[in-house]
This record gives C-alpha cells, sequence and structure tokens, in this order.
C-alpha cells in the first residue's frame, strides 16, 4: 500500500521523528557523546522501520518535500550571513590560515573521493557523495546536495550522503580526542604554552548573542536576502553550470552582513538570524531523514566502505601533520587538530566536543576555542558549497 503525504501533514511527520529523536539522545548516552542530531537519530530509526515495511511490500510513502526545499534555503540563507570579512583581518594570521586549511581540506576531501572512486571502479558521483558533501558539510550540506547528485542520475544520492555524514560524526568524534592527546604528548607541548590574545575573536562573538525583540526584524532580513538571492541564481544559470538553489541568497546574505559591518547604518541581527537557521536546520533534516530510503544503498554497500575509509585516513593525516604544523606546532595548534576532526566529519558541535574532552584533560586553549566556531559557523558551510558546485560541474 502506498500513501500520499501533502506538504502539511510531511511537515508534521517529520517533526514528530525529530521529537522522538530528541527524547532518544535523552535516554542513549551514545548518541549525546557523539552529538548526532536530534533529527538523525530519530530519522535513521523511522528510515529503518520504512526499510522494513518496504522489504516485506507492506506500507510505502511517498511525501511532499516542498518544504523542506524552503527550510533548506533558510539555513543556507543564514550561513550566508556568518561571513563576515571584517573579522577575518581583526582575527590575524592564525584566522587566515586556519581558513587557508580549511579550504584545502574541503578540496583535499573532494579530490580523494573522486581518485578512490575511479581506482575502485564506480561512479565519481558515487565518490563525491563521500566526499566534502557529508564529511564538512554534515547531515545539512548532504540533504541539500543529494538531490542534485540524483538530478544527474545517481540513484539513492540523498541517502548515501546522508550514511556517509552520519559516519562521519562517529569517526570523527572518537579520532578528535586520541589525535589531539598523541600530538600534546608527543611534543611535549604543555610545557610551551604561549598566550594570545584573543580579544577582536571575543568580540566577534559577543554579536551571536540574541534577543526576542529581534527576531521579526531578523526574519526580514532572511526573506529579503532570500527574495534577491533568486535574481542571483538566475543570473548564474546563465553560465549553463549547476548551482543550488541556495547560492545566490547565500551570496546576497553575506554582502547585507558586510554592508552593515562596514558602514555601520544596517543592524544584521546575527544571533536570532542563527537560531532561525537552526530551527529550519532541523526541520529540513527532519523531512530529509523520513525520506531516505535505504534500499537504495544495497549495490553499494562494498564501494561506500571503502570510500569512507579513505576519507577517515585522510582525516588523520591531515589534522596530525597539516593541521599542526601551520598552526604553529604548540598545545593550541594540538587543541585545532582535534576540533579539525570533529568538523572536518561532521559539525561544528563535534569539534567544540573533541577540544572539550581534550581541554578537560589539560587546560583551556582560548584560541582554538574561537578560531573553530569562528570558521566553522561563518566560513566552512559557506566555501564548501562553491566548492563542491565546481566539482559537481567538472565531473
Amino acid at each position: 500500500m502506498v500513501i500520499n503525504l501533502d506538504m502539511y501533514q510531511t511537515l508534521g511527520l517529520a517533526t514528530f521523528v525529530l521529537l522522538a529523536g530528541a527524547g532518544l539522545k535523552k535516554k542513549v548516552g551514545f548518541l549525546e557523546k557523539f552529538c548526532i542530531p536530534a533529527p538523525v537519530a530519530g530519522g535513521l530509526l523511522y528510515a529503518l522501520l520504512m526499510y522494513m515495511l518496504h522489504s516485506f511490500g507492506i506500507l510505502e510513502f511517498n511525501y511532499d518535500e516542498t518544504l523542506k526545499n524552503v527550510c533548506m534555503v533558510i539555513f543556507f540563507t543564514s550561513v550566508g550571513f556568518q561571513a563576515n570579512i571584517k573579522i577575518l583581518k581583526k582575527g590575524g594570521t592564525s584566522l587566515l590560515i586556519f581558513l587557508i586549511i580549511v579550504i584545502t581540506l574541503v578540496v583535499s576531501q573532494n579530490s580523494v573521493a573522486i581518485g578512490l572512486a575511479k581506482l575502485i571502479g564506480v561512479d565519481m558521483k558515487v565518490g563525491l557523495s563521500t566526499g566534502s558533501i557529508p564529511m564538512v558539510g554534515g547531515h545539512g550540506t548532504a540533504g541539500a546536495f543529494g538531490p542534485i547528485l540524483e538530478d544527474f542520475g545517481l540513484k539513492g544520492a540523498t541517502t548515501l550522503c546522508t550514511a556517509a555524514a552520519t559516519f562521519g560524526l562517529v569517526a570523527g568524534s572518537l579520532m578528535g580526542g586520541p589525535v589531539g592527546q598523541r600530538l600534546i604528548k608527543k611534543h611535549d607541548l604543555l610545557s610551551k604554552i604561549e598566550n594570545e590574545d584573543a580579544t577582536p575573536l571575543l568580540n566577534e562573538e559577543i554579536k551571536h548573542q540574541h534577543k526576542a525583540a529581534n527576531y521579526a526584524t531578523a526574519t526580514y532580513q532572511l526573506a529579503i536576502a532570500m527574495g534577491l538571492g533568486t535574481i542571483i541564481s538566475w543570473l548564474l544559470s546563465l553560465t549553463n553550470m549547476t548551482f543550488p538553489v541556495y547560492i545566490g541568497a547565500m551570496i546576497v546574505a553575506a554582502v547585507m552582513r558586510n554592508i552593515g559591518e562596514m558602514s555601520d547604518k544596517m543592524t544584521i541581527y546575527i544571533g536570532e538570524i542563527n537560531n532561525l537557521g537552526g530551527i529550519c536546520l532541523s526541520l529540513f533534516l527532519g523531512i530529509a531523514m523520513i525520506t531516505l530510503k535505504l534500499w537504495q544503498l544495497a549495490d553499494l554497500a562494498l564501494p561506500l566502505v571503502l570510500l569512507l575509509v579513505g576519507q577517515t585516513v585522510l582525516m588523520f593525516i591531515f589534522s596530525y601533520f597539516i593541521v599542526f604544523n601551520l598552526m604553529g606546532r604548540d598545545y593550541d595548534a594540538a587543541v585545532l587538530s582535534a576540533g579539525v576532526c570533529g568538523f572536518g566529519m561532521g559539525a561544528t558541535p563535534n569539534a567544540m566536543a573533541n577540544m572539550q574532552a581534550v581541554t578537560d584533560k589539560y587546560q583551556p586553549s582560548i584560541k582554538a576555542y574561537i578560531l573553530v566556531p569562528i570558521i566553522g559557523s561563518m566560513f566552512a558551510d559557506f566555501i564548501n558549497s562553491l566548492v563542491i558546485t565546481m566539482f559537481i560541474n567538472f565531473i
């Protein structure tokens, strides 16, 4: 039996699954420890249930995904508002170097993914499904770019990307603490600690606080960026290249943010926009998770495992050698290496959990605790989307 759900019923079911995941996280320590998002926790159980019902020919749902796309655009528009050029200048050399490191990681993940896919004889789009889309991008970007890969003929791409993102969350969390601890002990870094003035970066964090009275204006700012973004997206479509539907809104949001920063004539309510984007991300993930079709993964199980092992090896080498050496070979660099394992294969909360595990054992690292959230929230998703778009058009 096939049941068709309209967009309101789809949203209601996704929200129920999201809330069920939130309740599950409170009872299962593993999910909380590894920062598994509530929509993912509940959504995977739901997807498994649907898999069994489909396998026995009992029941299947068709979903109206209209609101999934709306929530996706709102979330990525909020990401665009985080791109603050001014803070890059104030953050100094460390922030700029770390940004370059993240760009290099994004390019490396996609290059390794495509290279391994060619090596084991699978479609390069399958490889790209395990690159920076689910790794640096996490579940949000996986849900956004999966349908784009499906439009290019890769059946089950959203399921592939989501499965890879879930693996990345766990693997990145397991890897980060040991990497940081190994670097600290091997190089005796506790005896070489130096303090650095992080005032400009701390001031930026203050802007992410929020007030209830500002939510209406923040909503209007998101709506304006989304509306103007459609024009930018249309202009980009004239290049005959494929861009995600939200790219125009992200660009407009970034321009609005930086005009506000440089002219002081427009206040952008970053904290409120962050929260609105977070709510829409949860709803977007909820809808994305209930529409997973796990039976589409059966033929790709072994290639997927090989591709994910390749990404894990890359992440270890990158964090242990490249991040540590380029960020100064000191205690802060070791903590940053642990953090990069988290958001390089999952999300910023995983990065913070990794760093907390290291600093709780040794001592705080102001530099690491500021750099990772700023780059992770303000620039990583923005840059990742642009790089992924380039790779999709390349293959």
